[in-house]
């Protein structure tokens, strides 16, 4: 990279931590620092949640089986975007109605405080390090575009690259310093400025991809025989379905999710909120995917994993490989500084109920300390989960402990009838099932040399993903549909959960606030500006970046717009 990219690198650092700050001033209480006051658009929750399931593994693990397999990246990806439909008509505007400012409060309130605090501390702590999986991937691209002279402060001298251990530090203490400043407001606007930059960035390699490889139809004539199949061997159907179900699930009860759909004023608000995250996914896997999978007809035999990453630096410019390197850095701390805000109001609602006499201003404080303890979590992952293996870390917790620890939350917006036992059951079998499959019928585990269990075995490694699934996926809704059959009597906790609902209807609905739309046009001007900046000292690119600065100028204008007429709107009410 030239200098221009490290600059361009540097003051996106400075500019998003400056716009995290900017709200440190509106957290009054822990409402605000961790449910944004019930004001927030649903458009900016939507895309904040959009951006959640981004990160540096987006680009690293679809990246590189979309150059390794081809278009079965993109129906992989979809699957998210066919979730997401589902959640938005049946789920988002269940929790928006239930009345509370998270996930947590809504499992106190059904199962009550044990079951609440294992979910917190286990997948409090689990999140964070796998978070920093995700910090450690971003940290991989980052260094291998940064060669440093022999003897620098920072420079791994086996590489003679910049440190991965001393990036993820870095990039950590970034994602803390947002999430620390502006609570989930912060969280919220700094997701919209990056999916602004990705959105630029990626749009920005397309043309110039599609030019290097010779076309379109060169592409398609030089791809790999099955590049174009929507299956393969490895990713079935049966896969897809498995997939659909998984970020069903995910989608519906994740605490980060759950986050955006109550933050909102009102419950067609968080349906809103769901369907924008389908549409986004429905439509734009293939646009994200174009340039792994061109890159493949262009160098056949890179590491895959580095084949997203290497097809924009083919292509870009002087000064938008440092752009598109912060695009993937907002992907990544987009996801960060959201788990680690859910995560931090989760033990901050912990602490309040164990210490009752306590004011908001108090929360607040305690809130910042426990970010900064979450953050370390996040950089104790970045620097052990490499010993595991990154991908793999990643799939493997995604199939087999995710549906255990959040389907009994979603069926308990549902079921009148689940009990605190039926959870605890639930996902403690999920829990043994996983274990049982993962080391001790793979992996020469125990039972993989008794007789009696071989053909399982056999089956198990020919079927890994399927055998996941079935465990993961299959094994607790199971576990659940028997507890919903077999129980005839109501759950005693059910009608808080009614009277809870019921107030909230009487309460009237706060106002969206303005200040997104004012920070969104700000924040678009400033890159279109920065575009023809770089353009001038690019003149081979000049005309195409031209474009793309004078089409960002054009959305900041209609964004400014609808602002102007939103607060006549206002001022005439």
């Amino acid at each position: 990279m030239e200098k221009v990219d490290y600059i361009v690198i540097i003051l996106y650092a400075i500019g998003i931590v400056a716009a995290g700050m900017i709200f440190s001033g509106k957290m009054k209480n822990s409402k605000d620092m961790f449910a944004a006051g019930g004001q927030s658009p649903w458009w900016v929750s939507g895309l904040s949640a959009f951006m959640t399931c981004f990160s540096a593994g987006t680009f690293v693990i679809w990246g590189g089986i979309a150059y390794k397999y081809g278009i079965v990246a993109v129906v992989i990806n979809i699957c998210y975007g066919v979730a997401a439909m589902f959640v938005g008509k049946w789920v988002a505007g269940k929790w928006r109605k239930a009345g509370v400012n998270s996930a947590s409060e809504y499992l106190q309130i059904r199962y009550g405080s044990s079951i609440v605090q294992f979910y917190t501390w286990l997948k409090g702590i689990m999140v964070m390090f796998v978070t920093g999986g995700s910090i450690y991937a971003l940290s991989v691209i980052v260094s291998a575009l940064m060669p440093l002279p022999e003897g620098h402060l920072l420079v791994d001298p086996a590489t003679g690259f910049l440190s991965i251990p001393i990036t993820s530090v870095i990039i950590c203490i970034i994602v803390i310093i947002i999430a620390f400043s502006g609570g989930l407001w912060a969280v919220l606007m700094t997701d919209v400025l990056q999916f602004v930059i990705l959105t630029v960035s990626v749009v920005f390699v397309i043309p110039l991809i599609i030019t290097k490889a010779g076309g379109i139809d060169n592409f398609i004539n030089n791809a790999p025989s099955g590049f174009f199949s929507p299956v393969t061997s490895e990713y079935s159907w049966w896969f897809m379905i498995g997939w659909v179900t998984i970020n069903f699930v995910s989608l519906g009860g994740e605490w980060a999710f759950v986050q955006r759909y109550v933050c909102v004023p009102k419950s067609k608000d968080a349906k809103k909120v769901a369907y924008l995250i389908g549409v986004l996914y429905l439509v734009s896997p293939l646009f994200w995917m174009i340039p792994p999978l061109i890159y493949r007809t262009i160098e056949a035999n890179v590491n895959p994993e580095q084949a997203y990453i290497l097809a924009c630096k083919e292509v870009l410019p002087l000064g938008m490989i440092g752009l598109m390197i912060a695009a993937m850095s907002s992907a990544t701390a987009s996801m960060a500084t959201t788990r680690l805000n859910v995560f931090a109001g989760a033990f901050t609602e912990f602490y309040k109920r164990v210490v009752r006499s306590v004011n908001e201003t108090q929360l607040v404080f305690v809130g910042r300390l426990i970010t900064i303890v979450l953050g370390l979590i996040i950089i104790a992952g970045a620097l052990l989960i490499p010993q595991y293996g990154y991908t793999s870390f990643i799939i493997d917790i995604n199939t087999l402990l995710y549906i255990p620890l959040v389907l009994p939350t979603i069926w308990g917006l549902f079921s009148k009838k689940i009990k605190l036992w039926g959870v605890w059951f639930t996902t403690v079998f999920g829990f043994v099932s996983a274990y049982v499959l993962k080391f001790m019928l793979a992996n020469e585990g125990y039972l993989t040399n008794v007789d009696l269990f071989n053909p399982l075995v056999v089956w198990i490694s020919e079927n890994s993903r399927i055998a996941d699934m079935v465990s993961g996926v299959i094994g607790p809704f199971t576990i659940l549909l028997l507890f919903e059959f077999f129980s005839k009597k109501e759950d005693p906790k059910w009608k808080e959960v009614m009277e809870l609902r019921q107030t909230f209807e009487k309460e009237k609905p706060l106002s969206a606030s303005l200040m997104p739309l004012k920070m969104l046009y700000i924040t678009i001007s400033i890159i279109a500006v920065a575009i023809a900046l770089l353009a001038l000292i690019n003149v081979e690119h000049m005309q195409i970046m031209f474009s793309f600065s004078i089409a960002l100028a054009i959305i900041a204008y209609l964004a400014y717009r609808y602002l102007k007429n939103a607060k006549k709107k206002i001022r005439v009410q």
